[in-house]
C-alpha cells in the first residue's frame, strides 16, 4: 500500500479510477476463446467446414436459403452488385445517411451512387425518397436497415419489382431485427451482413451474403475464392487429384474457420442479446420520453429493431447543441458518439452534387449514439440519463 502524502491524502495511484461508460463492448468470452483454439488445433484454419456450418446456421436464423460467408459486409455489398451485373453506366440509389462503405461498394463496380434522403423517424430510405432520385439509368437500390431499425421491406420490395430494379438489402446492423413478423433478410433478393465488433454478432471482422437463389449462391462462392470452380475445402477432401479451373476474374474475400468458430458461438447468444438490448432501449425511452427536444429512436410500426445502436435526436427545443451534449457526456465519463454519418458530406464524395437531402443533414448534425451493450448496468444508464436531464432547460 502506498504511504499517504504529506497533506494526509492518498497518492494519485490510490484514487479511484474515473467512471468511464463505453458506447459499445462486444460480448466475447471463454466459449469463443475455446472455439477459436479448437479451430487452431484442428489444423484447418482457412475457409473450411466451420465456415460452411456457420453459413447454414446463419442463413436459417435470418430465413434465407443460402449463406455465403465473406471477409466483411463491404465485400458482401460488392459481391451482391457483381452478382447482379451492375457496372459502368448504371446508377445505384443509396442513402447518404449510412457508413461510407454503402456508397463505396457502388463505385467498386464502376457504377454511380445516387443519394436518396431518409425518413426522420427511422433513418431509412423509403419508396418516396428513392423514387424522387430514380432515373432511367437506375439499375439497383441499396436500402439500409440503419442501426438495426428495419426499413419497410414490403413497400420497398414491391416498388423495386414495379420499377424493375434490384433491391440489395444492407443488413449490416440488423441481425435479430424483424419486419412484418419475420427476420430481416427473409424473402430478400439479396442481403449483406456485417460481423464487425460493433455488431451484436461478431467474428472480429467478417460478413455474409444471404439469398434464396442456389445458382447465385454458387457463383458467389466462386467469386469470393478467385473464381475457382471447386473450393479449396473440396479439393483437400477429395481422395483423387482435383485440377481446378478459374472461370472468371474474381476476388479473395474468404472468411477463416477461426472466425466462423467464434461466429457459431455468437449465434447462440443472439436471442438473449437482442432481448437484453430491447429492454435497455425501452428503459432509455421511458426515462427520456418527457425531455423536451430529445427524441429517442423507436420501433417502426411494422417491425422490431435489435437496437444495435441507440440514437437520440437533439432538437432545438432541448436548448443545447449535439456537439455540446457530446462534450458534456464525455466530461461525465460517458463515451457517446455522433450519429450516423452523411457520406455526401465527406471529402471522398466532394465531386458529387446530390439532390437536396434535408433530413439526412439534420440527422447527421443533430443525432448522437448513447451507450448500449450487454455490460451496461442500470446505474450506468441512470448516470447517462442524469447527464442528459441535467442539461435540459
Amino acid at each position: 500500500m502506498s504511504a499517504p502524502s504529506e497533506t494526509g491524502t492518498h497518492s494519485p495511484s490510490d484514487a479511484p479510477a474515473p467512471r468511464r461508460i463505453p458506447v459499445m463492448i462486444p460480448q466475447l468470452g471463454e466459449e469463443e476463446a475455446l472455439a477459436a483454439a479448437e479451430a487452431v488445433r484442428s489444423g484447418w484454419v482457412a475457409q473450411g467446414p466451420r465456415v460452411a456450418r456457420f453459413e447454414r446456421e446463419f442463413a436459417a436464423l435470418v430465413g434465407a436459403e443460402h449463406g455465403v460467408a465473406v471477409s466483411s459486409c463491404t465485400t458482401a455489398l460488392h459481391l451482391a452488385l457483381v452478382l447482379r451485373d451492375v457496372g459502368p453506366g448504371d446508377e445505384v440509389v443509396v442513402p447518404s445517411f449510412s457508413f461510407i462503405a454503402t456508397a463505396n461498394a457502388v463505385r467498386y463496380v464502376g457504377a454511380t451512387p445516387v443519394f436518396a434522403d431518409v425518413d426522420l423517424a427511422t433513418g431509412n430510405v423509403t419508396v418516396e425518397t428513392v423514387d424522387a432520385v430514380r432515373t432511367a439509368r437506375t439499375r439497383a437500390v441499396i436500402a439500409v436497415h440503419q442501426g438495426g431499425v428495419p426499413f419497410d421491406v414490403a413497400a420497398l420490395r414491391a416498388a423495386a419489382d414495379r420499377w424493375g430494379v434490384v433491391l440489395v438489402e444492407d443488413a449490416a446492423c440488423a441481425a435479430g431485427s424483424t419486419a412484418y413478423g419475420r427476420p430481416v433478410g427473409a424473402g430478400a433478393t439479396v442481403s449483406a451482413w456485417s460481423f464487425h465488433p460493433r455488431k451484436l454478432l461478431t467474428t472480429g471482422e467478417g460478413g455474409m451474403v444471404t439469398l434464396d437463389d442456389p445458382q447465385g449462391a454458387a457463383r458467389l462462392r466462386r467469386l469470393r475464392e478467385h473464381g475457382m470452380n471447386v473450393s479449396a475445402a473440396d479439393r483437400h477432401a477429395s481422395a483423387q487429384p482435383v485440377l481446378e479451373a478459374y472461370l472468371e476474374t474474381a476476388f479473395n474475400y474468404r472468411m477463416t474457420d477461426i472466425q466462423a468458430a467464434i461466429g457459431l458461438v455468437q449465434l447462440g447468444r443472439l436471442t438473449g442479446l437482442v432481448a437484453q438490448r430491447r429492454a435497455l432501449a425501452a428503459r432509455y425511452q421511458a426515462l427520456l420520453g418527457d425531455v423536451d427536444g430529445l427524441v429517442p429512436v423507436r420501433d417502426p410500426a411494422y417491425g422490431e429493431t435489435n437496437y444495435q445502436s441507440f440514437w437520440v435526436r437533439v432538437d432545438p427545443a432541448y436548448g443545447v447543441g449535439r456537439d455540446d451534449v457530446l462534450a458534456e457526456l464525455a466530461a461525465a465519463g460517458v463515451s457517446a458518439r455522433r450519429g450516423i454519418m452523411a457520406a455526401h458530406l465527406e471529402p471522398a464524395y466532394a465531386d458529387v452534387t446530390p439532390a437536396p437531402l434535408p433530413v439526412t443533414e439534420r440527422l447527421t448534425r443533430d443525432s448522437l449514439i448513447l451507450p448500449l451493450h450487454h455490460a451496461l448496468t442500470v446505474d450506468d444508464q441512470d448516470h447517462v440519463v442524469g447527464v442528459l436531464r441535467k442539461l435540459a432547460p
